[in-house]
């Protein structure tokens, strides 16, 4: 379809990958990414919104306390997130101090991504996109997915013990909830090639939605 010169040129369209804890989303990402399309990942924003130099670090040390840092001042991932995995209260509370860094974050990325128009779309990974009650709109939902006994066993695998992985797995929608809503979904199960395969099938069809 043709466009008018005069138009101004349509935004980059926005593709958010989520998926559960342990489902592929990370591998799947950076499969995306080999492809050439830009990606971004929301967990390593909010790694660095929380770090000693960003916007979130002293919200929470006032919130959470020093006992969540290292001597050097740096947040204790598996501290913190024993904490707010045991409440409910304390998990929103993180939420509310981190994810506005991780959206504005997000929304800059992309803004970018418009401005150097070298791309037709871009993908953001955000592991807590459905669970999330500001999420903005995007054109296309991705969902990794697994079985359950298969999660359950990748989230072990990180060193966490059975109750401390089912908690993670809880306080997360369900998976089949969130394929229900996706656009696409990703199986993680078997093999790697055939998720490699599946990334291909549909990095061609947002190419082509995208160009329309």
């Amino acid at each position: 379809m043709k466009t008018n010169p005069a138009e101004p040129p349509r935004p980059i369209r926005r593709i958010v990958l989520t998926g559960g804890i342990a489902t592929g989303k990370s591998y799947v990402l950076e499969r995306f990414s080999s492809l050439g399309f830009p990606t971004v990942d929301a967990d390593q924003l909010a790694h660095s919104a929380i770090a000693p130099t960003g916007p979130a670090w002293q919200q929470i040390r006032e919130r959470f306390g020093t006992e969540v840092f290292d001597e050097h001042g740096i947040v204790d991932r598996r501290k913190l997130g024993t904490l707010v995995f045991a409440s409910d209260g304390a998990r929103a509370a993180l939420n509310k101090i981190v994810h506005p860094h991780v959206r504005v974050a997000i929304s800059e990325w992309f803004t970018d991504l418009d401005r150097l128009r070298s791309h037709c779309f871009g993908i953001v990974a955000i592991p807590l996109y459905f669970e999330s009650s500001n999420a903005a709109p995007f054109d296309r939902i991705i969902v990794t997915a697994c079985r359950s006994d298969t999660q359950l066993a990748r989230v072990r695998m990180r060193g966490l013990s059975l109750h401390e992985a089912r908690q993670r797995i809880d306080a997360q929608l369900p998976t089949d909830q969130k394929v229900r809503h996706a656009d696409y979904a990703i199986w993680t199960d078997g093999r790697r090639a055939d998720t490699d395969r599946r990334v291909q099938a549909i990095s061609k069809e947002l190419s082509a939605f995208s160009t329309t």
